[in-house]
């Protein structure tokens, strides 16, 4: 049947996949086998697998529920920090399914929201541009949106596009500090004078907020949000007028 309501999906499906399935194991390992026997060691097995079966289970249930729940209230925590106008062009880097982006284009009138990623379906379960433009199409906001693949690092756009860039779960993906680094100077390079960008991630954000520093912008890194997993922290940016 056809898909009538939108899904966001699961980040990191790869890992809540071996939480769910090594919380289960450890927990009936430790209750099957309280103590192990290796020649004349005998060794407590069952306090150590009941405690990693537990924090692997807990881990597992709650990322899913941010994935149901905890993401959207994030996605306006992030929104709200923006003072809309409707005319805005906006970057989502790392767009995946399009929670960003579309929020972003509810909130606009004449404005346009661009969603880039490498599609990468290690990162969110169901990471394609046919099911984000699905999505755009339900959320009925597909005139307003445009997908692009590419890569944070080196954006194949011109200096000053986006009056604001967005960002969620997306820049600790990059694997070294320089990549990191170079994302960060890009996000600036193509935001124009006096423009925004709401940044948000689970570690990092402290290289994040050094980085825009030194690029002369005007940062500050809020606290942990509790009530996603991981707990996420935001880094808000502003890119001064000269």
């Amino acid at each position: 049947m056809p898909t009538t309501k939108p899904g966001y999906s699961v980040d990191a499906p790869a890992v809540v996949g071996a939480f769910l399935t090594l919380g289960p194991t450890l927990l009936a390992l430790g209750i099957l086998f309280p103590v192990i026997h290796a020649g004349p060691v005998s060794l407590k097995f069952r306090p150590m697998a009941l405690s990693m079966g537990i924090s692997f289970a807990a881990s597992g249930a709650l990322m899913l529920l941010y994935a149901k729940f905890g993401k959207f209230r994030h996605r306006d925590r992030m929104l709200k920090m923006v003072n809309w106008n409707g005319n805005e062009a906006v970057l989502d880097v790392g767009t995946g399914r399009g929670l960003l982006m579309i929020g972003a284009a509810k909130r606009l009138q004449s404005g346009k929201a661009i969603g880039i990623d490498i599609w990468n379906e290690k990162d969110l379960s169901g990471n394609a541009e046919a099911n984000t433009l699905q999505n755009a199409s339900l959320e009925g906001v597909r005139d307003k949106i445009e997908l692009r693949t590419d890569d944070a690092t080196k954006m194949n756009f011109p200096d000053a596009s986006f009056d604001v860039v967005l960002s969620n779960l997306c820049l600790h993906n990059i694997s070294t500090r320089a990549g990191r680094d170079r994302a960060c100077a890009e996000i600036i390079r193509v935001l124009r004078p006096g423009g925004k960008a709401i940044i948000s991630d689970y570690k990092n954000t402290r290289d994040y907020l050094t980085a825009f520093r030194s690029l002369g912008t005007r940062a500050s890194r809020g606290g942990m949000n509790l009530d996603t997993f991981p707990p996420l922290r935001i880094v808000r940016v502003e890119k001064l007028k000269p």
